[in-house]
């Protein structure tokens, strides 16, 4: 059965606590996530969105027992990707004339997914949909992640259901943002913003002040994955944009692979040094073989300045490293400082291919980076420790 959220909307969702990876391998889940869909019953009634695919025979079976299936008039759909829309087909087999709101970007995408050619109304920002005392108003949100991306608010009782915006790969049974740990809640926010949004940041600003423009009033705001966000939920919005103005906190983290610990030792040599010049500074290591990759780019995009090392290995880099450094490209983080780092034994190409990464992928270039011959010796990490303080004071 459905979790009643106001007189009028109920979340039809479903909790995921199994799922561990998501797109493909790209995203991490450690904490499960959800699919949240929503039924807002008026005079008319509308059902926002639905689940991923494989729950999909679930999710009518579940809303069978919450409605008749026949007593939904419209279905609403704020973003095409699969773990949005994969139980469309299945809900419309059901209810094959059911029309569905979307926007044009969102009905092309919906015919390339399933070849279907359901009943499309197409929408744009100010389109409204009448249920009766109340109304869906559409906002358009292209690159929030996708093209097809839009918002839909609730008037009737001041609901924002605002997609992918504000949500966090988080599987709760609470629901609400105000009943579960905070600290795990805000991490997967971020984390999630992140790896997903970062490239959209600009985006994100804008958007935000054309909704903050209209003056809606927002009791709740009910993302596509996570918690929803009832306890003062501007405060996910400042975070946002807090998030999109090139985020950064005093903290350096340095980023590497190893073969034998000769870049490892380099990087712990590294940051003593910055410790030693800037002992406020919060200073990370991540063994990028070893840490979670979505993880890595969460302290990345915190961090004020990364060095990313790599010892050079047949005229290049490890590729958990050089996998990293495509990541940080097309993630376009902002405003952030870096060098590189690593050992080589006789060729030692990495530490230059690493610079020429970090400055195409957008960071700004301290130096030429530190090569270390082998294994760095105590005179070595001595060098390593100063170039780390250098590091530090050149910030």
């Amino acid at each position: 059965m459905g979790k009643r959220l106001t007189e009028k909307v109920t979340w039809v969702g479903k909790t995921d606590w199994e799922l561990t990876r998501f797109h493909g391998d790209e995203y991490s889940t450690d904490r499960g996530s959800s699919y949240n869909a929503y039924l807002v019953r008026d005079e008319k009634t509308a059902l926002i969105d639905t689940v991923w695919r494989p729950y999909d025979g679930e999710f009518v079976d579940r809303l069978k027992q919450e409605i008749d299936l026949g007593a939904i008039d419209y279905i609403v759909l704020n973003h095409s990707e699969i773990d949005h829309s994969g139980a469309l087909p299945a809900l419309m087999r059901e209810i094959p004339g059911t029309p569905i709101f979307l926007t044009a970007a969102g009905a092309r995408i919906l015919k390339a997914h399933f070849h279907e050619d359901w009943d499309f109304r197409v929408v744009k920002t100010g389109d409204a949909l009448d249920l009766g005392d109340g109304k869906l108003l559409f906002v358009e949100a292209p690159m929030l992640h996708w093209p097809d991306s839009m918002f839909s608010y609730w008037t009737g009782e001041n609901i924002l259901f605002s997609n992918d915006a504000f949500g966090q790969h988080y599987a709760t049974e609470m629901l609400y943002d105000d009943l579960v740990d905070q600290s795990e809640l805000f991490g997967e926010a971020l984390k999630y913003y992140a790896n997903i949004l970062t490239p959209f940041s600009a985006l994100v600003t804008k958007k935000i002040r054309e909704v903050l423009a209209l003056n809606l009033p927002v009791k709740m705001i009910c993302p596509s994955h996570g918690a929803l966000w009832r306890s003062d939920p501007v405060k996910i919005v400042e975070k946002y944009l807090l998030w999109a103005n090139a985020y950064q906190e005093n903290q350096i983290a340095l980023v590497y692979d190893t073969m034998w610990d000769s870049t490892r030792l380099m990087a712990e040599a590294i940051a003593d040094g910055i410790r030693d010049a800037d002992p406020s500074a919060t200073v990370k290591l991540m063994n990028t073989a070893k840490r979670d990759k979505n993880d890595v780019a969460a302290e990345v995009f915190r961090s004020k300045a990364i060095l990313l090392g790599s010892p050079t290995i047949n005229n290049g880099l490890l590729h958990s490293v050089a996998g990293l450094l495509e990541m940080f490209r097309g993630l376009k983080f902002k405003g952030k400082a870096a060098a590189a780092f690593g050992s080589y034994g006789w060729s030692g190409e990495a530490v230059s291919q690493l610079t020429a990464g970090l400055k195409a992928a957008g960071f700004r270039i301290v130096d030429d980076g530190r090569k270390a011959l082998w294994v760095p010796d105590a005179r070595e990490l001595d060098a390593c420790r100063e170039y780390g303080r250098n590091f530090a004071r050149s910030l």
